[in-house]
């Protein structure tokens, strides 16, 4: 039988996800190639053949996606298959514009022939867009599991920038451990909060795999979703953070759309930062979109450990560099500290940066007087530590999920800002993960 020649789009996530789930083993079709975009340095290498299956004894190679167009005609492509998350309506179409164009049909593969089924409860913490509150919201979620007596095993969302192979199933127990698989400041800033806190932290490549691991030393599953894609996992209870600072995207980004049709829980966060009018224009519209869903109000209180050190001084904003990216933020919470404690001037870091860090800037035109703390590989961190000391300021402003002080030497005084998630009014997230266990 002639098997469907096929092209998958990616960003070293949901693209290798699909592939594991759907594609592997399945003579049907055949995978000329991975396309790769959004984070640097992940295109030109291969999906190895220890994780490809039989059917791909050489592996799978991984071209930049400004090939696409190339790699249909080259291989004649009959499916391009778009698996990766955070993306305008107009990108994609215009990518789906421009395979139809080129002779092939454009597919998403929908969460049926995705999801993996867990024999544990399985709550998913999900996003409209990349910086809407996930991080703290997980945490909270796994207090209060662990106040419940459950030993809590939280899987994120891939991050495989490294050596796939080496990647396939890891697990985070300790500092130790992030150092040991290599973590970049992006893998770090996702993964030390949870350890910290005392959760089991889960990652990789093979999320059947990395499943099974995970349900041998937990009595939950907590799913932290990445990038604004949908869980990998069929979830008891979906929680979907929607952001009023960015209104309407809940209806013009994929897939944070589906996540906010698809939720249990959505949950309204950083309202005391939005305007009031946004907070109740983005319940009607989440309203709208899904009326069975609960929606839930929260604010996300920013704390700086020193105020002194930003209050009358010349400020570098360092902030998480995904969230102002793809993520389409000017600012984060970093920005909000600095008008909070009264900073002086806010320092523009553009005219200092070098290498890959000035390429962020000029990739991403919109940002402008915070330095998004980039760091996908050594190389990357040399260039973001170097572009901070040499900024003219008084204080580095650290608004990244993780003290970047540790990690990089910064030959400036630093203040490391942290926010939590706080909820408003009732139900709160307490009784409803309460709820959903008793049922489950």
């Amino acid at each position: 039988m002639k098997r469907i020649k096929a092209l998958i789009l990616g960003a070293a996530g949901r693209d290798f996800h699909n592939f594991n789930t759907y594609f592997r083993n399945n003579e049907n079709y055949e995978i000329v190639a991975f396309t790769a975009t959004q984070i640097p340095d992940i295109s030109d290498r291969s999906y190895p053949s220890a994780l490809s299956g039989n059917l791909y004894p050489e592996g799978i190679p991984i071209h930049p996606e400004d090939e696409i167009a190339d790699l249909i005609k080259a291989n004649n492509v009959e499916q391009v298959i778009l698996a990766y998350s955070d993306l305008s309506y107009e990108y994609v179409m215009n990518l789906a514009s421009l395979v139809l164009a080129n002779g092939a049909d454009f597919r998403i593969l929908g969460p049926k022939h995705t999801m993996i089924k867990s024999s544990l409860p399985v709550i998913s913490v999900l996003a409209v867009r990349t910086g809407s509150g996930k991080s703290q919201t997980t945490r909270k979620i796994g207090k209060i599991l662990r106040k419940q007596g459950k030993r809590v095993a939280v899987i994120r969302h891939p991050m495989p920038y490294g050596d796939l192979e080496k990647q396939r199933c890891q697990r985070f127990e300790t500092y130790e451990d992030l150092k040991k698989h290599e973590c970049t400041i992006e893998e770090m800033e996702e993964y030390e909060p949870h350890i910290i806190e005392g959760n089991l932290v889960f990652a990789g490549v093979d999320f059947e795999e990395i499943l099974r691991a995970a349900e041998k030393e937990a009595d939950v599953i907590l799913f932290d979703g990445g990038n604004n894609d949908w869980s990998f996992y069929e979830a008891d209870l979906t929680i979907t953070i929607a952001d009023p600072h960015r209104l309407g995207h809940e209806r013009s980004y994929f897939p944070g759309e589906v996540n906010a049709r698809s939720a249990d829980v959505v949950i309204i966060n950083k309202a005391a930062t939005a305007p009031s009018e946004n907070v109740d224009k983005l319940k009607k519209s989440i309203e709208e979109l899904n009326p069975k869903a609960r929606i839930l109000i929260a604010n996300s209180p920013i704390t700086a450990e020193d105020p002194e050190l930003i209050k009358n001084m010349k400020v570098l904003v360092v902030e998480d560099g995904p969230t102002l990216t793809h993520g389409e933020m000017k600012y984060g919470a970093g920005h909000i500290a600095a008008t909070q404690y009264n900073a002086k001037e806010i320092i523009d870091p553009r005219p200092y940066a070098i290498g890959s860090i000035r390429d962020t800037y000029q990739k991403y035109s919109h940002l402008s007087d915070v330095l998004p703390a980039m760091g996908y590989g050594e190389k990357q961190m040399k260039e973001l530590e170097e572009t901070i000391n040499a900024v003219d300021c008084d204080t580095v402003i650290i608004g990244t999920p993780i003290n970047l002080a540790r990690l990089l030497t910064i030959k400036k005084p630093s203040v490391r800002v942290t926010y939590n998630l706080e909820e408003l009014g009732k139900p709160s997230l307490e009784e409803i993960i309460i709820d959903v266990l008793k049922r489950k």
